[in-house]
This record gives C-alpha cells, structure tokens and sequence, in this order.
C-alpha cells in the first residue's frame, strides 16, 4: 500500500528512532504518476471508482467513495466554525492545550521547523486548537478569522480522517486528499489516546511537497516525519497521564485535608476528651475537652506522655502495650486536681509487626456517666412544689416547711405512714435545691439484706463473685451532685447504718474491694413510717445516726386528717385518671362523696387514687355512685344497727367481722382487676406478696 505507512509508538525515544524500513514501499515515480491519474479520473467521472487502482491505498480510495457519497465537493474551501462555537471548543478542550503548548514549544526548535512546515492539535472532530509554523497561522480572539474543522464530513478524505478511522499514526501525500486544495501538502498525523485507549486528540504535521516525490531524500524525509509527529504524541500523552495522576493526587489531598480539618472540627464539639498516644505513651492527638482535662497547652502536645497525669498503680499503659480493647477507671491528676474518668482504650495494630503502634483513649468523667446512669435507670424528679395539693392547715404547714428547707444543704427526714406522699416531698425539694443534679431514691425495705451494701456503696471489678469486670458505682456514689432518697431508712440493718454515718460526715465513700475513699457530693433526704426515736431507744436504730439525720424534720400529715383534702384529691384523680384514657369525666354524687369523707383511708393519698381508679372503672353512666366505690368503705362507713326484737346486733356483727370484710375486698378486687393480682394488690392498696399471702389464708381461689 501507497501513502498510508502503520508505525507503532512503542520505544520511541526521539522522532529519529523510527528506521527506514518500518516504511511502507517507498513511492516510485510509477505508483506516484498512477495516483495522480487516479485521482485525475475520479474528479472528472462521477462514476469512478478508484478502489480499482492498483497504486491506491485501499483504505484512501474507499474514503474518497464515502467522501463523493456524502456530496462534499472536492473544491470546496475548508469548512470552519463560527467564533462563538470555537471558543466554546477551545473552553473544552483547555487542560488538553495547556499540557500541548510547553511540547509544542521544546520541539518547535528542532531543526525540522523550519519554514514552510506547521504542526497543528485537532481535537477528535478535525477542529484545529492550537498551531505552531507558518504554513498557517490559527486564529485567536483578536482575529477575523475563525475555527477550521478537518474532518471527512466536512472536507472529506485527510490525515486526521484516515488516522481517526485507522487509529493508528498516518501519513497522507497531496492527491490522496480528497480536496484539491490540499493537493501540494504532505501531512502526517497520530492519534493521541487517553487511558482506556479512546482518541481524545490528534497530532498534525503538514509540510510542502516536492516536485520529485520518489526521490531517496524525501523518502528519509517521509519517515523522520512520521515518526517525530509520533513520538510528540507519545509525549503529549504521558504527560495527559502524568497531570491525571497529579490531578488524582491533589484531590486525594484536598480530601485527605478536608477530612482531617472536619476530624478536627467535630472532635472539638465532642465533650469526651480523645487523646491518641504512642506505645511509649506519648501523647501525639489531643482534642479540647482533652486538652481541658489535663490542662496542657497547645505547644505540650508532642512532649507530654499520658504517664505524668497518672498515679503510679496505673494499668492503662501496660493494657495498651498489651493491646487490650477495654475500659478502665482511672483518677487524672492536673496540677492541684484530680478527677475521675472511665477512659476507653481502642489499641491500633502495626499490619506488618502485630505491635501496638498507637492508641485512642477516649476519656469520659466518671461523674457525667452516673448522671446518665442515673437519668437512664429512671432516677428522675418530676414533682414540683406546684405539684403537691392540698388544703388543710397541717398540710400547708409541712408543705411551707419544706420550701423552707430545701434552700439549706442540711439532711431532711420526712415523717409519715405510707401513700402520704413522701417521695413526693423528696422530689420537689430536689428541684427547688439541685435540679441539674441526679436523684437516686433507694428503698431501704424493698433491698435484699445481702445486697444492701453493694447497691449503697458499689463495689470494684473482681471484688466478689458475680461482679462486673469494671466494677460498679454505688446509688450513693450515682447521688453525686444530686440527691439522695433513702425510703424506709428504718429498715437499714444496724451494721451498715455506722456506714452511712461515716459517709454522711467525711463525705466520702469506699467501694466494696476498693483501696482509696472517692469524694462524694449529695444532699440526703431520709423518709419512714416508723418512729425512729422509739427504735434507738430500744436499740433498733443508731443514736447518732437517727440526730444526724433528724437535723431538719418534716412531718407529713395522713389523710384521714386532711378532710378537706379529701374532696379536691378524689376530684383531681378522677379528672386526670379519664384525661389520661381519653374518656368523660363522670361526676361524684353526694351520696359517694359522704362515703368518701367518712372513711379513714388508712392508705393514705395512695389508696384514695387507686380507690378513684376503681370508681371510674365500675361507673355505668356519668357518675359515680356509692356502689361503685370499693365494699372496704361501703363496709367500713355502713351505721351498726341493733335489732330491737332481740336487742342485738344481729347478722350485722358477721358482715363486719374484720375476716369478712377483708375477705370481700378482695374478692372485689379480684373481680374488678380480671383476676390480675397485681392491679388487685393496687386497687387494695398493699403489697403483691401480702395480697398472695391473704389469698391463701383465706383460700381463695383466682386464676393465674
């Protein structure tokens, strides 16, 4: 094949590497004067077709077919864009021109430039980005002229046509062109490819051509050209690549960067202290709240090791040498201060050596993580001063007494039987006094004698069996910055009420298995329904405690004392209890109201909630009447009459025989609850284990 030489670009080092041979059949004078006859024949016959010319490139003649299909008139001037069109070209293909122009500029002083010879880059569509030679000059924003755009659409058979088709580096003599007007030029072009192998761009070279084709100098001179405008391409490709991969490795930069300044950023809005240490300890990483905790300066990261703000029988470097993933209790030391924090270590493993080589430790106070164990154990005060109703004169004055007190840090002891609301007090002086703080209510009767101990003071990990690993704070050590709500404190067994004495002086505590007091700070509110005097003087109750504790004492008022209490709290009741359930609100009848007011309520507020309860329940229409009310008040309010024939009580004496009416409450109880013991126990108002005792006293049957 003539005109058309296939060159590989492969260990191209200069554009004088290519050999001679690698060229195809040098153009003899006889092949030359046949393609000129050719061509002479297929401008003046229509039908010609130049595929059957023996000197033709099969390939050149098949595009000038294609060329002559597509009506492009060989005579025709080089079609071009508008300016507008070729500035937006040029916008596209900027990154491509800035890499182009430096090469363009270290080759253009090569010998080979000499005049009359220009190199031109054409993007994939033939239009011209950028030129050097003076063959033609490009036009730029200043000039008249506008974009050129070579390709076989538009002037039929080139170079960069063939090369595009061919995808390989081309070279086309004068009358291959399927325009006349590129007739007296010689031009080599090669493609230039992106990564996966897609032309982006060709390499053009145009240079005159010479009368004499076939001589053995412009045959040299076709192969020096050839493989110069290759190697150029091969140039401009590896550095398309090499700006790629720096592209590739400015962003991974700028998001490395942009990652570790939105690092930085949240962890200076994290309220835990992050501190990254070496295996040497060495503190490398501190955020803020960590910087806070020790007190450093910015300028001490790099020359501080965790070490310095530990105490000497600290663990947390050997467990992180060791690699462990835990969570310890360690005490800080800054300066004059010291503090507690539960610091989590997350060890980072070298891949190549399985060593330790840093560490994260994640640092949080130890006070802050019993106010969430606090709060989330549903240690919470909802009661307000606001909040606790009632009337009466006796009421009001404990009431007024406790506002009284709550300003003072002193002990309180609430005084009262049960349901009278002491929890409620308990609550509401929290609020006035340390709202922020936890409040741990602990019920003295209700704990296991064994337990007691552990659950007041907490004990460390390992202290016995069953206990947690990390150990586990105390509700009084939970109290801390808060209150502490001790109920029934009269059941306390005497050996750890010496404890508490000693707590309650020095304010500090010891953990079951610990070696060292932690301070504590609470306020303690006590509360019984027994008479704690009368239980020291009879050696039940320590002495010095019961003064310790009796500092400031309220006594709350029972019900059955507060008369006028007892209308608006069963009022209250019965309207929160049907606001609650999304139901009418039924009214109370006189008749009901009297039972109510007569009855003692031994339960207290408690049991006259529950009794409403029941109330609301049974009512069939928009009130409640005395039937609706629990048989224990029909029972315990009904007159005792003497039947005058006989001048005795008569029948009436069994029905309030006390086995008897207890007897009826249940079983009304029972009815009314579903056979549920619990909701029973409720409505009773006493505990689940007493309700079950009494059911098998009195051997009654209910279903489980």
């Amino acid at each position: 094949m003539l005109g058309t030489i296939s060159l590989h670009q492969d260990n191209l080092s200069t554009p004088f590497d290519l050999p001679c041979q690698d060229i195809e059949p040098v153009m003899s004078r006889e092949r030359w004067e046949g393609i000129l006859e050719c061509k002479e024949q297929f401008l003046n016959n229509d039908t010609y077709d130049p595929r059957s010319c023996p000197y033709m490139n099969q390939e050149v003649a098949a595009s000038w077919v294609r060329s002559r299909n597509l009506g492009i008139d060989p005579y025709l001037k080089v079609t071009q864009h508008s300016m507008a069109e070729y500035k937006a070209v040029l916008d596209e293909n900027r990154h491509l021109i800035e890499i182009t122009k430096p090469i363009f500029n270290t080759f253009k002083k090569m010998a080979i430039l000499t005049s009359g010879y220009v190199m031109y880059l054409c993007d994939k569509n033939g239009t011209f980005l950028l030129s050097e030679g003076e063959l033609t000059r490009m036009p730029t924003e200043h000039d008249s002229k506008i974009g050129v755009m070579w390709n076989e659409n538009t002037i039929g058979t080139c170079a960069h046509s063939m090369c595009m088709h061919l995808r390989r580096p081309t070279q086309l003599m004068g009358p291959e062109h399927y325009c006349v007007v590129l007739q007296d030029i010689m031009a080599s072009v090669s493609p230039i490819m992106d990564e996966s192998g897609e032309i982006i761009a060709t390499l053009f070279f145009s240079q005159p051509l010479i009368d004499k084709p076939w001589l053995d100098s412009f045959q040299n001179l076709r192969s020096h050209t050839l493989g110069f405008i290759t190697s150029v391409a091969a140039a401009i490709e590896a550095q398309i690549k090499l700006k790629k991969s720096n592209d590739k490795l400015q962003e991974s930069y700028n998001d490395l960067a942009t990652v570790h300044k939105t690092l930085e950023a949240t962890l200076t809005y994290i309220d835990e202290g992050i501190i990254t240490i070496d295996r040497s300890g060495k503190i490398i990483h501190i955020n803020q709240e960590g910087i806070r905790a020790l007190r450093l300066r910015p300028e001490d990261i790099g020359t501080k090791n965790i070490s310095e703000f530990l105490s000497n029988q600290s663990q947390l470097l050997s467990l992180t040498q060791e690699g462990q993933n835990v969570t310890i209790e360690e005490t800080i030391y800054s300066g004059n201060d010291e503090q507690s924090y539960m610091i989590s270590i997350q060890p980072i493993f070298n891949q190549a050596t399985k060593q330790v080589d840093v560490a994260v430790l994640r640092l949080n106070l130890v006070e802050k993580i019993n106010a969430m164990v606090a709060s989330r154990s549903g240690a919470m005060a909802s009661y307000k001063f606001e909040d606790i109703l009632g009337e009466s004169k006796e009421f009001k004055k404990s009431l007024s007494l406790a506002q009284r007190f709550a300003s003072s840090p002193e002990n309180i002891l609430l005084l009262g039987e049960s349901g009278t609301g002491k929890e409620l007090f308990a609550q509401a002086v929290h609020n006035a006094h340390r709202p922020q703080g936890p409040f741990i209510a602990v019920n003295c009767a209700a704990m296991p004698r064994e337990l007691i101990e552990s659950e007041l003071f907490g004990y460390e990990g390992g202290s016995f069996t069953g206990a947690e690993r990390s150990g586990k704070p105390g509700k009084i050590e939970l109290a801390n910055g808060g209150t502490l709500f001790l109920d029934e404190i009269g059941d306390m067994p005497l050996e750890l009420q010496a404890v508490l004495l000693r707590t309650l002086e020095d304010k500090q505590i010891m953990r079951i298995g610990g070696r060292r007091y932690k301070k504590v700070d609470f306020r303690l509110i006590a509360a019984t329904n027994k008479n704690l005097y009368k239980m020291f003087q009879e050696n039940q109750f320590r002495e010095d405690l019961y003064f310790r504790l009796s500092v400031l004492t309220i006594n709350i008022p029972p019900l059955r004392e507060r008369t006028n209490d007892i209308e608006i709290l069963s009022k209250i009741f019965i309207e929160k209890y049907c606001q609650k359930q999304g139901w009418k609100v039924p009214e109370l009848s006189p008749a009901a109201l009297k039972y109510i007011t007569e009855y003692q309520w031994p339960g207290n507020v408690r049991q006259l909630q529950n009794a409403m309860v029941f109330a609301v329940n049974t009512a069939q229409e928009d009130i409640i009447k005395p039937e609706n009310l629990p048989n224990y008040i029909i029972l315990d309010t009904a007159p005792i009459k003497i039947d005058p024939s006989t001048n005795s009580i008569g029948d009436i004496s069994e029905m309030l025989c006390l086995e008897n009416l207890e007897k009826s409450a249940i079983g009304t109880a029972l009815i009314h609850s579903n056979n549920n013991v619990p909701v029973a126990a409720e409505i009773l108002g006493i505990s689940r284990s007493t309700l079950y005792r009494k059911l098998k006293y009195y051997n009654i049957e209910h279903e489980q």
